[in-house]
């Protein structure tokens, strides 16, 4: 026959929280490497999207090129706050 002692309410609340807990860590390592995997794929898109540009040169250029315009609409307005005329 089954002792009273084994199945005391206390050791049942244990063992059900310590299954539980069990279950939710392994959903959330799951989840994890999931998240993981995921941004490992979107680093190897990125530096294939990157390597194109290079290699063809259009996106480094034009991003130089909009990169000196910026800069001198900055100089422009520094000049315009300061009162010179250019």
């Amino acid at each position: 026959m089954i002792d009273a002692t084994v199945l005391e309410p206390t050791l049942v609340i244990a063992a059900t929280c310590l299954v539980g807990i069990t279950v939710v860590a392994f959903a959330l390592l799951r989840g994890w490497q999931g998240w993981l995997e995921l941004k490992r794929q979107e680093l190897d898109r990125t530096e294939q999207l990157r390597g194109g540009e290079i290699e063809g040169g259009a996106g480094v250029g034009a991003a130089r090129i909009e990169l000196a315009d910026l800069k001198e609409r900055i100089k422009k307005l520094e000049a315009i706050a300061s009162g010179v005329e250019l």
